[in-house]
């Protein structure tokens, strides 16, 4: 009996440290267990703080969309005042180019009137250096546009160009059809201008 008693003595130790591994052993899968919770709760709380938008992130691409668009608008304004002055430099020249244009016209009707004057006929000496005094006229008035680039348009046994002449008249000619056969008034160019036309007859 005292043998039997004994022996259950001694297994109980056995069986107490076989629960004490198997608490251990429940322990240790529990902190892993608890580990594996926190991990994935981080995990889950970075996604959500990734997900979120930084505000000052947010500002700094605010700032930056909208310098942007004001530098839009300033090279947008800076080529429209940039053709604005290139424009405006096109006028200034093109006013300084034909300034004389309004001049010239004015004159026109004077050589008019001086060429039929030389076109009059008379026999006397006094008409003669009379006549001679027109031509002298004229001709100082055709020097003073010379100077101005003012420059008398070629007409008659010329080609008929509707840039420079103008028809009036038409007839048939053996010089053939489209070339000038009289003029009845000059015209007159300022550089590569027509101040007027050449009143012109054209044949058919």
């Amino acid at each position: 009996m005292n043998n039997l008693f004994d022996n259950e003595k001694e297994q109980q130790p056995d069986e107490n440290l076989a629960n004490e591994e198997k608490s251990e052993d429940n322990s240790s899968v529990s902190t892993e267990t608890a580990e594996n919770e926190i991990d994935s709760e981080s995990s889950a709380v970075s996604e959500e703080t990734a997900d979120e938008v930084d505000p000052h992130q947010q500002e700094i691409d605010n700032l930056k969309e909208e310098v942007k668009s004001q530098e839009d608008k300033y090279l947008k304004l800076y080529a429209e005042f940039e053709n604005f002055k290139r424009r405006n430099k096109q006028e200034i020249d093109l006013n300084n180019k034909y300034k004389e244009q309004k001049f010239t016209e004015d004159l026109l009707p004077v050589i008019d009137n001086l060429e039929r004057a030389m076109d009059i006929e008379g026999e006397t000496e006094a008409f003669a250096s009379l006549k001679k005094g027109v031509e002298m006229v004229y001709n100082d008035f055709l020097n003073i546009f010379s100077k101005h680039d003012i420059t008398v348009i070629e007409s008659t046994g010329k080609e008929f160009d509707p840039n420079v002449h103008q028809a009036v008249m038409t007839e048939p000619s053996k010089e053939g059809s489209g070339v000038v056969i009289e003029e009845f008034q000059k015209g007159y160019m300022l550089k590569d201008r027509v101040i007027r036309p050449s009143m012109v007859k054209v044949s058919e």
